[in-house]
């Protein structure tokens, strides 16, 4: 391990989080806000997911991740991807431990809003009703 700062991005729809990682005493922050006191419940969660597969290492760097755009999940989504890839580059060993609990750790998902199309109600896909009578 060296002490080194390590800068990752990660992307989920339109939310793009950055994450900073370098030594220190295992402060997480999330848009300026430790952890413990971020979001829902369910964000908190989906973003010790890493912090707990790492186990040890954490505890011996502070992890500061700026998020922006995008809804509270997205953005959830987005910080837990750029925290993996950090921590994945800061030890290489948890790269394949991260690989084997779920892929989404380190690899962003790339599926994005169907954009609409001309003469639809609404929806990309939905057409308009029709009536015979």
């Amino acid at each position: 391990m060296s002490a080194k700062i390590i800068h990752t991005a990660g992307k989920r729809k339109s939310a793009v989080a950055k994450a900073t990682v370098r030594p220190g005493k295992g402060k997480i922050r999330v848009n300026r806000v430790l952890l413990d006191n971020y979001s829902t419940m369910l964000s908190r969660m989906k973003l010790q997911e890493p912090l707990i597969i790492a186990g040890p290492v954490v505890n011996t760097v502070d992890i500061e991740v700026n998020v922006a755009g995008g809804g509270l999940t997205a953005q959830a989504d987005a910080a837990r991807l750029a925290v993996a890839r950090a921590l994945a580059k800061l030890d290489k060993k948890l790269e394949k431990q991260f690989l084997n609990y779920d892929r989404t750790l380190l690899v962003a998902d790339v599926r994005r809003k169907e954009t609409h199309k001309p003469n639809r109600h609404g929806k990309a896909r939905a057409k308009r009703q029709k009536s015979y009578r």
